[in-house]
């Protein structure tokens, strides 16, 4: 293009800039339609930095309209200060990189959000950012642009996308362009060529200024050039920094200590000798004296500085010795969430003491912990889960854990992501192995001294911690048979007083010692191998004429059947014909009251073994087998109508279970009572008291269950050991 030519067409995106400009109200559609334009300007160069001023005019009017006027001129000097070129992206692990917005700052006027947004939704990212890598790759020595001019072109994108990023909406624009690469790659060159001009000295040696916005302005950026610039790091503290940066840590004008606890931050990342040196500087205490700042952001820097240094062993302790557990503590339940994330991370890492551990348990750090775990904040989540795995590690703080409740509320946690579950499965798994001995003890001592709802949560939280292998047999005896935490847990399942949640918890912990005693195994489906005094004749023999010597009138119908083989089965046949009843020479035996198709599934199973049991038939089936004391044809019934139950039903089959004599259904009703608490209180008519007394009728059944297999355990377990040291 001609210089007349190139003249021209700066002349006409000047003129349409300006238009843009000054176009009448700003309303949305009218922001829409100016940005638009610029933007089709834009996209219209071939070679943008051929045509470098008519494009930086053009990305200039874009900016003009995205800062609003005067709302941006304070923030964009702030921003130019303290970061250079780069947007300020909030995102995780960039906290010393990006520091939140001071309260001087100028706050995102309603105006300058919409224009925000129409910039975002009309294209803008998608155009400049690919202006902003060919601008960054434009080192050609025979470009016709002066550096400056590129520079002055980068700066006002990187602005412009930083007034965007501000709205977290528009930061994965950003990042799906590909911004960042470049945006890094800026910012570190920048940050070596102040280093390679000899700037960093000079920087340093303003550090001892008298004014203090002087010295705000330079820990701002030593800040930035320290950020992830391993040399820079190193020379800022081959320069004396510390000292001074230790000073400012103790200033009481807020922006100070924030901009100086922001270096000590980015310095001692990723560098162990710069973290010595900083506590060596004695930066541990005024660091510490930061948790108690009026400045948020002092806050959150100091307590990430102290998970960092709490990595040293030997100041894991100084930390806590210097007052930092309280302030932590205090955190936990800041309004802020990077203030709560932080306060975590610090006591985490604080945790992996013994000593530590026990005192921020004593400080009333427990409960504030798991509040952050039942967030749904990601981070939060994880770093309270690092830190009450920590704190399990310690067999004085078990108790402290099922005393308030923890246990159980850590089973009920939704962890968002799988770090997060593993750290919590690593710590019930750490809490289960320690409930032993001396602590076990002490739980159960508590237990019998506490009263009400207290008592029973302590019986939730050790029914929780129980698996089929921890504790031992022997211990579960003591804990659930001889120490009753079975009879308080049914006291609060069968109270109609009970709150609601702690009824659904006694049902669930129940539930749980079942299956850990193996009280829930599956009724046997399969009929028991055949006794040496049974004869099993085979189906053809089933009502069948041949050698048979009774005949039974079942409907008016005549049934044959063979005496060997139903006395071989009962005890009540075998004195029906064997003793003085009418039926021993009788030929003919009325059976009154049972259908034909009942009678012949009962006598299929004798001469067999085994039946299908037919849903509908199985109640009758029951009651024919407990009327001729048929144990094969009662356990296939009771199999049957356990798995029919349902929230409907149960409770009848109990009552059925009750009346014939059935244990094994009466056991499985009482255990889908306690597996499906919820549902039979929220069924139509159900409600806590109705469940609570319909357990009471339930509880000696229950009792009994897991008696028998606790004790059936422990027993064998005994045995076990004795014939293993007999053989030794």
């Amino acid at each position: 293009m001609s210089d007349s030519s190139r003249k021209r067409r700066l002349a006409e995106v000047a003129s349409t800039s300006l238009n843009v400009l000054t176009m009448g109200s700003a309303t949305t559609t009218d922001v829409s339609h100016k940005i638009r334009l610029l933007l089709k300007a834009l996209l219209a160069e071939a070679d943008p930095l051929k045509e470098l001023q008519s494009v930086k005019t053009t990305v200039r009017a874009l900016l003009e309209i995205c800062k609003n006027g005067e709302y941006w001129d304070l923030a964009r000097e702030e921003v130019t200060l303290r970061q250079g070129p780069g947007p300020f992206l909030q995102s995780p692990g960039t906290l010393h990189a990006c520091p939140p917005a001071r309260g001087d700052e100028a706050p995102l006027s309603p105006l300058a959000e919409e224009n925000l947004d129409a910039a975002a939704r009309e294209g803008t990212v998608g155009a400049v950012v690919p202006l902003l890598k060919q601008a960054c790759g434009s080192d050609d020595p025979s470009s016709v642009n002066p550096p400056v001019e590129v520079e002055e072109l980068e700066r006002d994108i990187c602005f412009l996308l930083g007034l965007l990023a501000i709205k977290v909406a528009h930061q994965q624009a950003i990042c799906k362009a590909g911004a960042l690469r470049t945006l890094v790659a800026l910012n570190n060159a920048i940050k070596d060529r102040v280093r390679g001009e000899g700037g960093v000295p000079h920087l340093v040696a303003l550090l001892s200024s008298v004014d203090p916005k002087v010295q705000r302005a330079v820990a701002g950026s030593l800040r930035t050039l320290a950020f992830k610039n391993e040399e820079n790091k190193a020379l800022i503290v081959a320069l004396g920094a510390l000292p001074l940066l230790v000073q400012m840590l103790h200033a009481e004008d807020t922006t100070l200590h924030y901009e100086a606890v922001g270096v000590v931050g980015n310095l001692v990342h990723s560098s162990a000798p710069i973290k010595r040196a900083v506590l060596e500087a004695g930066a541990l205490q005024p660091i510490i004296n930061l948790l108690s700042s009026p400045c948020p952001d002092s806050q959150r820097e100091a307590a990430l500085l102290l998970g960092q240094f709490a990595t040293e062993g030997e100041y894991k302790f100084a930390i806590v010795q210097r007052g930092a557990v309280a302030p932590l503590i205090e955190m936990l339940a800041h309004a802020d969430t990077q203030l709560r994330e932080m306060a975590a991370f610090a006591l985490g890492r604080l945790a992996q003491n013994a000593d530590n551990q026990a005192g921020i348990i004593a400080s009333g750090g427990l409960l504030p912990l798991m509040d952050l775990l039942e967030s749904r904040l990601g981070n939060l989540q994880h770093n309270a889960a690092f830190a009450l795995y920590g704190l399990s590690d310690n067999d004085d703080n078990l108790i402290e854990f099922v005393r308030e409740g923890v246990v159980q509320r850590i089973l009920a946690c939704d962890m968002i992501v799988q770090p997060s579950r593993d750290c919590v499965a690593k710590t019930l798994k750490r809490l289960q192995e320690r409930l032993r001995g001396r602590v076990l003890a002490q739980i159960l001592y508590n237990m019998q001294g506490a009263g009400g709802a207290a008592r029973a949560r302590i019986a939730v939280a050790l029914a929780a911690l129980t698996t089929p292998d921890s504790p031992s047999p022997a211990a579960n005896r003591v804990m659930f048979l001889e120490k009753r935490t079975v009879h308080v847990l049914v006291d609060a399942l069968t109270d109609p007083h009970t709150p609601g949640d702690l009824q659904a918890q006694a049902a669930a912990s129940l539930m749980r010692v079942a299956e850990a005693c193996g009280a829930t195994s599956p009724l046997p489906l399969d009929p028991e191998p055949p006794e040496p005094q049974r004869v099993y004749l085979g189906p053809q023999y089933v009502n069948s004429r041949v050698e048979s010597d009774v005949t039974f009138q079942v409907e008016g119908r005549p049934f044959y059947a063979h005496r060997i083989a139903l006395q071989a089965c009962s005890d009540i046949f075998r004195s029906m014909f064997d003793g003085h009843y009418r039926e021993t020479d009788a030929s003919v035996i009325p059976i009154p009251n049972i259908r034909w198709e009942v009678w012949e599934a009962t006598m299929r199973c004798i001469y067999c073994g085994s039946v299908a049991v037919p849903p509908e038939a199985a109640q009758e089936l029951l009651a024919v087998s407990d009327q001729y004391m048929l144990d094969t044809l009662k356990r296939l019934c009771e199999a049957a109508i356990a798995e029919g139950l349902t929230p409907d039903n149960v409770s009848a089959a109990f009552e059925l279970a009750e009346g014939f004599n059935a244990p094994d259904l009466a056991k499985r009703c009482v255990l889908f009572c306690l597996a499906h608490h919820a549902a039979l209180v929220a069924a139509p008519g159900g409600s806590r008291a109705g469940y609570a007394v319909a357990m009471q009728r339930m509880a000696p059944r229950l009792h009994a269950a897991l008696a028998e297999h606790i004790a059936r355990n422990a027993d064998a377990a005994a045995a076990s050991a004795g014939a293993a040291e007999a053989g030794s």
